[in-house]
């Protein structure tokens, strides 16, 4: 569980971070991702500007974190009623 050292390349500038070796994957996954982004949004619009390309990135990303968000909040919901469901059919089962 040591820290290292590793160089990321986002939007073509080098970030260089200390990360622990668990973290490293996830990390060279995300800045792939990003980079993949970058090149669709450049390909797709008439934005050459980095900081407007990272902009636009951002955005995406955060709102498909809201998005997952949400659906997670309402996904607990409903596996709170059906565990309430079926805690009031046990109760009415062994009540008898």
């Amino acid at each position: 569980m040591g820290e290292i050292s590793i160089k990321i390349n986002i939007a073509d500038r080098i970030y260089p971070l200390r990360i622990t070796t668990e973290e490293e994957e996830i990390i060279r996954r995300a800045a792939k991702l990003i980079n993949d982004r970058i090149k669709e949004f450049q390909e797709n619009y008439a934005v050459r500007d980095k900081q407007d390309l990272l902009s636009m990135c951002v955005l995406h990303y955060a709102t498909a974190t809201l998005k997952a968000e949400e659906a997670s909040k309402h996904e607990d919901k409903d596996v709170a009623k059906k565990v309430q469901q079926l805690d009031e059919i046990l109760s009415d089962f062994f009540s008898e």
